[in-house]
């Protein structure tokens, strides 16, 4: 390796992606290339920067297969950020097995973060959690240690992120991952541990980049996340307050990911939206009832409701009794329907609630009713959710991340547009799509976890 190639990938190291410019940027060999692709990364010119990694990979000859696997892993980085998530995970794994068996253990580990953060895009927290573990990074609380030796390792309850020879930057990236899991699970208190080693890694790498991206996970912990609406009043939630209130055995009809919740029992509903509208409206008016019209017109969205809607009414009331049955109760009343959470000890035949309501035995000691809904409405909070990271998407990337097709994703983005929600730049299969970010609160909750568009 000569002098100029060493020193713009230290340069690089550092997010000096000019300075490593000014010494490769007129060269055309692979390395220089290589370096060159990742310059243009850092400078956020990345259908550039993929060119020119792909240039690199093929001009490496067959003895150099450590080399090619670090240009897949790059140029797997750079689509990422694209938000290209059509790629196949299996070229990605072929490259980190490759520098595995070369002992690059920290673009090894790079590869499987990457493909960690795609399943995150994606939605899919538990394949994402389990290949955090299975790198020794996953969100449970870990404390930095100093082993005999002097070497460093991050403790996690038996699993061990060996950090010996690692770059802190990685590090930070491998916690900024783990907290992202956490998060979008919901653990706050191991989301914060790992914030906190993220900072710790982050500092003693020294990349502004870095420290922004640190700064910005640590501030959401701060901002609302969801509303708790009850008896017509509306409540801003922290994420740990979220959090507590799911784990406090409260029936939960929650509005961010469309299902029932009461414990550690859940109920999907989020392909089944008529449903899911009327326990809404039930929990809305808990511990009252609503009125047959006023949950035709909520489910049916229909203001002239005539005896064959309320005979369809009749029918999706008995299914979501199936589907609550577990959780709560739902009883008929002299002028509509009620919702009564459970476990309960019934009350006694004719006695009335002490909140009053029609012909509803209320059971006592019933358990509470909650919505939690998020904090902007609509079908289309979700897609708006993932366009606040401030990335360019596609079209196909978005529908991949909501598990929706891509003419409603395309029909809900030229909506959005025309309301001035959403811009686009770019033409025919380049068009790419942003968003201003959400000010004021925190999307975690609204980002897709394996959920429909609506």
């Amino acid at each position: 390796m000569d002098s100029l190639i060493a020193a713009a990938g230290r340069a690089l190291v550092v997010g000096d992606a000019l300075g490593a410019l000014k010494r490769v940027g007129l060269r055309d060999d692979p390395p220089a290339l290589a370096l060159r692709g990742i310059a243009m990364a850092q400078l956020g010119e990345h259908p550039r920067a993929r060119e020119l990694l792909r240039r690199a990979a093929r001009g490496f000859g067959a003895h150099e297969e450590l080399s090619r696997a670090r240009c897949v892993v790059a140029e797997a980085e750079v689509a990422l950020a694209m938000r290209d998530l059509r790629g196949s995970p299996r070229t990605l794994a072929v490259a980190s097995a490759t520098l595995e068996a070369r002992a690059d253990r920290a673009n090894a580990l790079l590869a499987r973060l990457i493909a960690v953060r795609r399943l995150l895009l994606l939605g899919r927290l538990d394949e994402a959690a389990s290949a955090l573990a299975s790198v020794g990074a996953g969100p449970l609380p870990s404390r930095l240690t100093a082993p005999s030796g002097g070497s460093e390792r991050s403790e996690r309850g038996g699993s061990f992120l060996d950090a010996r020879g690692l770059p802190p930057a990685l590090l930070a990236v491998a916690e900024l991952a783990a907290a992202e899991v956490a998060l979008r699970s919901l653990r706050t208190a191991p989301a914060q541990a790992a914030l906190a080693r993220a900072q710790e890694a982050a500092e003693r790498a020294r990349v502004p980049a870095l420290l922004a991206e640190v700064a910005e996970a640590r501030a959401a912990l701060d901002r609302p996340a969801a509303r708790r609406v009850h008896a017509g009043r509306e409540l801003l939630l922290r994420l740990d307050e979220v959090e507590a209130l799911l784990d406090s055995g409260a029936l939960v009809v929650d509005a961010c990911r469309r299902g029932l919740r009461a414990g550690a029992t859940w109920r999907p509903l989020a392909r089944r939206p008529v449903l899911f509208a009327l326990a809404r409206a039930l929990a809305e008016a808990w511990p009252g009832d609503v009125d047959r019209d006023a949950l035709i017109a909520r489910a049916f969205r229909t203001r002239r409701p005539n005896e064959s809607h309320r005979a369809r009414l009749r029918v999706q009331i008995g299914r979501l009794r199936t589907v609550a049955a577990p959780l709560a109760r739902i009883e008929a009343t002299a002028r509509g329907f009620a919702l009564i959470g459970l476990p309960s000890a019934l009350r006694a035949p004719g006695q009335f609630a002490p909140w009053g309501g029609p012909a509803a035995l209320r059971p006592r000691g019933e358990r509470e009713v909650v919505v939690l809904v998020p904090p902007i409405d609509g079908d289309r909070a979700s897609l708006l959710a993932l366009l606040a990271d401030g990335a360019a998407w596609s079209t196909s990337a978005l529908a991949l991340a909501l598990g929706a097709s891509q003419r409603t994703v395309q029909r809900v983005l030229v909506e959005l547009e025309a309301a001035g929600g959403v811009r686009s730049i770019g033409r025919a299969r380049a068009k790419r799509w942003l968003s201003p970010p959400l000010a004021g609160f925190t999307t975690i909750l609204l980002l897709p976890a394996a959920l429909p568009l609506g």
